[in-house]
């Protein structure tokens, strides 16, 4: 069975919450040890203002992440590209991408596409095929994260840290990937920059998916996860490292959340 084949039946066959947390947020794993245990039933909501990151494994969480998306980009002017057959957000029929949606209650507030470059390319190689074909060239396996999306009005820094974390632990301990690329607004490169890392490595060009300009923005997973290790969990450090770096998951709750996923994804 590849790896894509497996990954779509663990999907099925794992349908818990990734992780919760509170607003203001205190990180919490399903079934974990950091603060008070959270159910792992799913729909069980133990809170009204807690939130939860979870797989959009199913038709039901991929309508809502897709409906989320479509909603987010149309108040700042984007087309929607859900229409383009099998590159929409969690779309069931493409089975190199996947989709995680954030959740307060059961109405979505986040979602990011994490895509797999396992032999029908990345959505980024439309505009930037010869930027992300020169990593390839050094043996680097490139994943890219599309359809970021959020509710700006419930935004904070440690918000933002266990979207990304939960999709660093997929693209890096999960499957494997060394790099990363995204394809942002210009306006926007700043904060991937300082907040994550990233460096720019593709000019403005206009993305036919959105009728936007974008640029394309590259990430050493390698180098994240050197960071990572450095200063994740340690919230004293935010005052001199203002990345969302401090804010990711302490080592044991990343670990304990990374070893969970293993599991399901070995079934």
């Amino acid at each position: 069975m590849g790896i894509m084949d497996r990954f779509k039946t663990a999907s099925r066959n794992w349908a818990k919450t990734i992780v919760a947390f509170e607003s203001p947020p205190r990180l919490r794993e399903v079934g974990g040890q950091v603060g008070e245990a959270v159910p792992e039933t799913v729909g069980q909501v133990t809170r009204e203002d807690q939130f939860k990151i979870r797989l959009a494994h199913n038709d039901e969480r991929t309508r809502d992440a897709k409906f989320f998306v479509e909603k987010r980009y149309g108040e700042v002017g984007y087309h929607s590209a859900s229409g383009q057959g099998a590159s929409g957000p969690g779309a069931a029929s493409c089975p190199d991408s996947i989709t995680l949606a954030t959740y307060q209650g059961e109405q979505v507030i986040g979602t990011q596409t994490l895509g797999f470059d396992v032999g029908h390319g990345l959505l980024a190689d439309e505009l930037y095929k010869a930027e992300i074909d020169v990593l390839r060239a050094r043996g680097c396996s490139v994943a890219e994260i599309t359809k970021f999306a959020l509710d700006t009005k419930l935004t904070s820094k440690r918000f933002l840290a266990a979207m990304f974390n939960v999709s660093y632990i997929y693209l890096r301990k999960l499957w494997g990937y060394s790099d990363v690329v995204i394809e942002v607004n210009p306006t926007h490169a700043a904060f991937y920059k300082r907040m994550l890392g990233f460096t720019e490595i593709g000019s403005e060009r206009m993305c036919p998916r959105v009728h936007a300009p974008a640029v394309l923005l590259w990430l050493d997973l390698g180098e994240l996860e050197r960071r990572i290790a450095e200063v994740a969990g340690k919230h004293e450090l935010a005052k001199q490292d203002r990345t969302l770096l401090p804010y990711f998951f302490p080592p044991q709750e990343e670990a304990r959340i990374t070893d969970r996923l293993l599991r399901a994804e070995s079934k």
